[in-house]
C-alpha cells in the first residue's frame, strides 16, 4: 500500500504533466479503500477548452460514470492543490468521503495574487455545509507542491 505522501507526490506529478500539456498545474487521483489507484486526472481548462476542466472535477465526472456509489464512498481523492468551491461541491455530490490535498488555497493565492477570477473559499467551508461528513486532510507537502506552480502564474 502506498503512503499518503507518495500518493500526493503522484498528484503533484499529474499537475506537472498538466502544465507540460499547456494547462494549469493541477492534478488529482482517486484511490480505493485497498490503496489501488483507480483513476487519475489533470487540469484541461486551456486545452479542452472548458472553464470547468479542473483536475478534481474531471476526475469526479469520470469516476461517477465508471464506479458505483459504494466504491466512491470508500475511496479517497488526492489532489495537488486544495480544491476550489466548484470542485469541492463536485466531490461532495459524488459521495467521496475523504479528501487529501498538498498545497493550500492560501499559499496558492499568495503566488497568484488577487484576481477577478479567484473565488476564495476553503474546501472545508464548502464541505462543512453538506449533510454528510467529508474528511479533509491537508495541507501536506506544500513545499513540494508549490514547485510546479513557480513561474506559471504571472
Amino acid at each position: 500500500m502506498q503512503t499518503t505522501e507518495n500518493l500526493l507526490r503522484t498528484a503533484i506529478s499529474l499537475a506537472a504533466s498538466a502544465r507540460q500539456h499547456g494547462n494549469h498545474p493541477f492534478g488529482a487521483l482517486l484511490v480505493s479503500a485497498d490503496g489501488a489507484i483507480l483513476l487519475t486526472a489533470e487540469n484541461t481548462v486551456i486545452t479542452a477548452p472548458d472553464a470547468t476542466g479542473h483536475a478534481e472535477l474531471n476526475l469526479v465526472r469520470i469516476a461517477s460514470s465508471q464506479f458505483p456509489a459504494e466504491v466512491l464512498v470508500a475511496s479517497t481523492l488526492y489532489t495537488s492543490t486544495e480544491p476550489c468551491p466548484m470542485c469541492s461541491g463536485a466531490i461532495f455530490w459524488s459521495g467521496i468521503r475523504k479528501l487529501v490535498y498538498a498545497l493550500s488555497e492560501d499559499r496558492l493565492y499568495a503566488m497568484t495574487g488577487d484576481s477577478p477570477e479567484s473565488l476564495k473559499l476553503p474546501c472545508r467551508a464548502v464541505l462543512a455545509c453538506g449533510g454528510r461528513l467529508v474528511e479533509v486532510i491537508g495541507p501536506l507537502l506544500e513545499d513540494e507542491a508549490v514547485v510546479v506552480h513557480q513561474g506559471f502564474w504571472k
